[in-house]
Order: structure tokens, then C-alpha cells, then sequence
């Protein structure tokens, strides 16, 4: 089996119409796409009221609701970073400038397929 070639510069619209065809491999660097998708998405300032919501809750007497709601914002949380390297290709298919970003700064690798 051959190794796939990098591809060099590949413009957002080649890269749209060559996705689904399976034209290009794309290597996503799981760790910067969780910075980078938690920022982009301003995930802690979605969750954390939240978490302050169920904390507040569970203060004034409604354990079970403020469990859940802490429990669901750490689930929410760890879900989309786990998530992360989909949810950037997903961005960067849709978006010209994130693809932008991604691409030059290391978070994606366009390869030929």
C-alpha cells in the first residue's frame, strides 16, 4: 500500500468538492483541535453557567436537578472536546476561513488520497 502524498496547498473550494469524493486524507492534530475548537466555540462560556447553575441549585435544596445539571455541563464539556477533530473538519468544509487557519497553522494535513 502506498503512502499518501501531501498534498501542498489546496485551495477551500478544491477541498470542498474533493472531500466527499474521497480525493484527499485529511490528518487532524487532536490536541491543537481541542484548543482550537473549545475557543472557536466559546465552550467555557457555555458551559460554566451551567455548572454554576447546577452548584447553585443543589445549595438551595434541589440535590438531584444540580447534580444532573454539573454532571451534564462536565458530559457537554468532555464530549466536544473528544469530539474535536470532527467538529473542526466539519467547520473547516463549511468555512473558508477556518479552513484557512487550520491549514496554516497545523492543525489540519491535506494529503492525496
Amino acid at each position: 500500500m502506498a503512502e499518501t502524498e501531501f498534498a501542498g496547498y489546496v485551495g477551500f473550494d478544491e477541498f470542498r468538492a474533493g472531500l466527499p469524493s474521497g480525493r484527499f486524507r485529511v490528518v487532524v492534530d487532536p490536541k491543537l483541535a481541542r484548543r482550537y475548537v473549545s475557543q472557536r466555540l466559546l465552550l467555557m462560556i457555555v458551559v460554566m453557567p451551567v455548572i454554576g447553575l447546577g452548584i447553585a441549585l443543589a445549595l438551595l435544596g434541589a440535590r438531584w436537578t444540580g447534580a444532573l445539571m454539573v454532571a451534564a455541563g462536565i458530559v457537554f464539556h468532555r464530549l466536544v472536546l473528544w469530539q474535536a477533530p470532527h467538529i473542526l473538519l466539519h467547520m473547516a468544509a463549511r468555512d473558508p476561513k477556518v479552513y484557512e487557519h487550520a491549514t496554516q497553522h497545523g492543525l489540519m494535513e491535506i494529503r492525496r488520497a
